[in-house]
């Protein structure tokens, strides 16, 4: 789905709603504020400042927790919406918090006078610009990927990646690059141009420092080019801006450690962190408000669809053996006419009374499965693991009593082991194997396969199928094997009440699974059904 298609239920996310006129406003504000407290510190960047031993551990302590955060709400996003784009900007967000741990640890003076890790004199400095360049680079390929296909890649037809698979694997990348750019700070420092003198910089400085702030001017600009913009990218523009901010005090137009520049470079640092953080926040409680506000809504609908669902239950009780006491008074009265006037009845006058009770029996069987129907909605669903080879024979011995001398070949395959309602999945299997002996009362021999197998189309999901060589039906008229009373055959051909294939998709439907068939007529029909995913 393309950016400016979003559904209204995916609108929700700050990653995915339009930024608004307010929300422009008040971004441009806050970029407002960050260019007035730059413009106003940059002529003093220089001015050197005493050194506060607290300032580099409590700063970045809480640039760690503020970018953990803001990647943990960010991977819940992607778990949701499946966006490679999250993907890649929670995993910015999580490059800048393990970055910021190897900046301090390596810090001169914080742990050891030389930092720890092996670092040297030029660490700190090349870590700093190895994180201030790696996260503007992931904010490039967050904004090239918005607006593409949301699914994780996977081959075709295959089962869709899970997302904790993926977040697993990006955490680990980016440990792994973090890993490997401490080593090349610290064991690897001597390939490296010096950048530091002390605690002032070098000339190469510029050179590198120059190139780390120009690749927060490209994300800038490339999450401007690319439109229509969400919340997110808006803020993520704002971050960008103080980022600039930060590197040109902290790096560009101070003198070195410990000056004016050096901490207010890192207070903008700290604000950039804080921005998408405070606003996935914010995010968040509204979510949590219209979470409650629906589970209190949903409540309120599912107590009123408990009583009117008492209501029909009592009501159709009432109706069918209101119906019942009528029909069986009609079809007694008629058994009773055909026993004591058989005689002096010719044979029209017998065939009409047959009429008469074969009626008021249907109209009975009719009620039955109608009830039968309405009573599945009703019941609870037990599932467990249920051994389907066991629960076949036992259906197919049931049926048996009813083939009259019939010669079946009832063929069954290795159907393992499903999660189900056991006596719901039997009504099931007894309504498909039913009609696949009734519909091959034709055929000598009769063959009913049950079957499973494992289709691409299903993500790998185990697809169960009964299959027969009877009577077939047109495949044109398919919409409505499932419907109530609906029949592909006349009640001459083939008896029954029309609702037991309503009542196979109505079980399979509530164990999360679908149900379809494949047929020509004079060739047999397959019933296929799915039960939900892992069974």
């Amino acid at each position: 789905m393309e950016a400016s298609g979003l559904t209204d239920e995916r609108q929700v996310f700050l990653s995915t709603l339009p930024a608004g006129r307010d929300e422009r406003r008040l971004a441009l504000a806050a970029v407002l504020a960050s260019v007035a407290v730059f413009v106003a510190a940059a002529p003093f960047a220089k001015a050197p400042l005493a050194q506060i031993g607290a300032f580099i551990p409590v700063y970045e302590s809480a640039l760690v927790i503020n970018d953990l955060i803001t990647a943990v709400l960010l991977f819940g996003q992607f778990s949701i919406l499946r966006s490679r784009a999250l993907l890649v900007l929670a995993s910015g967000y999580l490059l800048t918090a393990f970055m910021a741990v190897s900046h301090a640890l390596t810090f001169p003076g914080l742990f050891s006078p030389t930092g720890l890790l092996g670092a040297g004199p030029q660490s700190t400095a090349w870590l700093y610009m190895f994180w201030h360049g790696g996260f503007p680079l992931l904010v490039i390929a967050y904004a090239l990927l918005k607006g593409e296909a949301r699914d994780v890649p996977g081959t075709r037809g295959r089962a869709r990646a899970p997302a904790g698979m993926a977040v697993g694997s990006s955490v680990a990348a980016v440990l792994l690059a973090v890993c490997a750019l401490t080593l090349l700070a610290t064991a690897g420092q001597g390939a490296l141009p010096a950048i530091m003198q002390g605690n002032h910089y070098t000339p190469a400085m510029i050179v590198v420092v120059s190139g780390v702030w120009v690749l927060s001017l490209a994300a800038l600009a490339v999450l401007w080019r690319r439109r229509p913009h969400s919340l997110l990218d808006l803020w993520l523009m704002v971050v960008m801006c103080a980022w600039i901010f930060d590197i040109a005090l902290s790096a560009v137009l101070n003198a070195g450690r410990f000056d004016l520049g050096f901490y207010a470079g890192r207070i903008y640092g700290l604000l950039a962190a804080s921005f998408v953080l405070i606003v996935l926040l914010l995010e968040n409680s509204v979510l949590y408000a219209r979470l409650a506000e629906t589970h209190e809504s949903e409540r309120r609908k599912t107590l009123e669809l408990l009583a009117v669902n008492k209501e029909l239950d009592a009501f159709s009780h009432s109706v069918a053996h209101d119906l019942r006491s009528p029909l069986r008074a009609v079809d007694g009265y008629a058994r009773m006419l055909e026993d004591a006037h058989a005689g002096g009845l010719d044979a029209e006058g017998r065939r009409l009374l047959g009429v008469v009770r074969a009626s008021s029996q249907l109209m009975g069987r009719l009620i039955d499965a109608l009830l039968d129907f309405a009573r599945l909605g009703r019941e609870p669903l037990r599932t467990r693991p249920v051994e389907l080879d066991d629960l076949v024979s036992q259906t197919i011995d049931e049926l048996r009593s009813g083939l009259s001398g019939r010669t079946i070949d009832f063929v069954i395959g290795k159907l393992g082991t499903a999660v189900a309602d056991p006596a719901l999945l039997k009504q099931v299997l007894a309504n498909l194997l039913g009609n696949a002996i009734k519909f091959t009362r034709d055929r000598n021999p009769a063959v009913v396969e049950v079957g499973c197998r494992r289709e691409a189309e299903t993500g790998g999901a185990s697809v169960y199928y009964v299959k027969d060589n009877g009577a077939g039906f047109d495949m044109r008229y398919s919409h409505k094997l499932f419907g109530v009373f609906q029949r592909l055959h006349r009640a001459e051909e083939y008896e029954g009440t029309g609702v037991g294939l309503s009542i196979v998709q109505h079980v399979i439907n509530r164990h999360g699974g679908r149900v379809w068939a494949d047929s020509r007529p004079g060739e047999g029909a397959t019933f296929y059904f799915t039960l939900e995913s892992g069974s």
